[in-house]
């Protein structure tokens, strides 16, 4: 071959483990996010429409905050579909996949911990995955607050 000796399969990098791991690990959190986004949608549409009419806000803060927890709890379990990739490759030790996982999913990036060097690249996938469903999670509690606004007619 002409020019720089290249590893097997570097002309197909996204084919390497660690972006089919990514890929599947992004897949198993975004469902998560999908069903979490239908049933908050639903509570919220629920709520607002059997909740006191006379209470409008405390309707509101109730259905906000639910949805809020929801989302919240949602970001947990995706952090730990994260933890449990990392785990199980090895990529830390599993004592701290959760931790590392929640890092690098909220982005903080810490530093105090770095992975096996052929999974590195699961970090940034995973902070991009991260940046992606908080963004999701935003628009979404965005949708039921303008949704209860418009069912308890506070707009």
């Amino acid at each position: 071959m002409d020019g720089p000796q290249r590893e097997s399969g570097s002309l197909f990098w996204f084919l390497d483990e660690e972006f089919l791991v990514g890929a599947l690990a992004s897949l198993g959190t975004i469902t998560i996010q999908a069903l979490v986004t239908v049933l908050a949608i639903r509570i919220a549409h629920i709520s607002a429409r059997h909740l006191s009419p006379r209470r409008r806000i405390m309707t509101l803060i109730i259905v906000m905050g639910a949805s809020g927890t929801l989302l919240t709890l949602a970001h947990f379990l995706e952090v730990a579909v994260w933890a449990f990739f990392y785990g199980v490759l090895g990529v830390i030790q599993e004592k701290d996949a959760y931790y590392f996982a929640f890092v690098n999913f909220t982005t903080l990036g810490y530093g105090d911990m770095l992975p096996e060097h052929r999974w590195r690249v699961l970090g940034p996938i995973t902070a991009a995955n991260g940046m992606l469903l908080f963004g999701w999670s935003t628009a979404v509690m965005f949708a039921v607050l303008a949704r209860a606004l418009r069912i308890l007619r506070l707009q």
